[in-house]
């Protein structure tokens, strides 16, 4: 009867554990690179994603967003549209800025220009869609201004609150609202609907695309150098955003 010698089973077994360690730990540097953006952001950054590679983008509103992050998300970046979200996230490293925005009121095609102090009569019987306005940052910055322009008082209990900026876009592209307050880049992503006003951006907080990294994968640094770089720049000026000094 043949016994097993053994230093050939500690052989054996080392070739083994290397084996399964290999298999174990291979898909993980296949992995892309998960980026969590704000929902406003979606045709740049679906744009950067497809011309750097291997990255997978979750859109929500950025309050969303950072509470998931806040329960420990598995992101890799994140690019909100409000630095306030940015700052109740200490895990976030190498925080800045990169992209702004105005805001903007919107109507169905063929909606005559308004002057925003006749807002409330023309909505009529109906709703005014706008992101949450104590949590989604185009809805916060559209309270401000509409406060600012003593008309607040008048719509408040007017309102269609959603979870996304890109939602309110959505209520108005249905047509189940006659307008709503989004951001001049998300009325430029569809030929459903057309800007009938504009906000002064004095009255209003400055509107900040701020960003950071939440692993320190090589790949996320690559790719949120890149949003940074010429390129991502270059990008987000194509769709309408103003770079941040503006």
């Amino acid at each position: 009867m043949l016994v097993p010698r053994p230093d050939l089973i500690v052989i054996a077994m080392k070739y083994v554990v290397s084996l399964c360690l290999a298999l174990c730990v291979q898909p993980a540097f296949a992995e892309p690179v998960v980026v969590f953006a704000a929902a406003s952001l979606k045709e740049p950054i679906d744009a950067l994603a497809a011309r750097v590679g291997d990255v997978v983008v979750s859109y929500a509103g950025s309050g969303t967003l950072a509470r998931q992050i806040q329960q420990e998300a598995p992101a890799d970046v994140v690019l909100l549209a409000n630095a306030e979200w940015i700052a109740a996230l200490p895990q976030v490293a190498d925080v800045m800025d990169f992209a702004s925005n105005a805001l903007v009121l919107i109507g169905p095609v063929g909606a005559a220009d308004l002057t925003l102090a006749d807002l409330p009569t023309a909505l009529g019987d109906g709703r005014l869609a706008m992101g949450y306005t104590t949590a989604v940052p185009a809805g916060v910055y559209g309270r401000q201004a509409l406060e600012n322009l003593d008309l607040w008082d008048a719509v408040k209990d007017r309102l269609a609150e959603v979870d996304s900026v890109r939602a309110a876009l959505t209520l108005v592209v249905r047509g189940e609202v006659p307008f709503g307050v989004v951001y001049a880049t998300d009325a430029q992503a569809t030929d459903a609907v057309q800007i009938v006003a504009r906000f002064d951006p004095t009255d209003h907080d400055p509107i900040r695309y701020v960003g950071g990294l939440v692993s320190d994968d090589p790949k996320a640094r690559a790719f949120w150098d890149a949003l940074r770089g010429q390129v991502g720049q270059d990008l987000l000026a194509d769709f309408g955003y103003s770079p941040v000094n503006e």
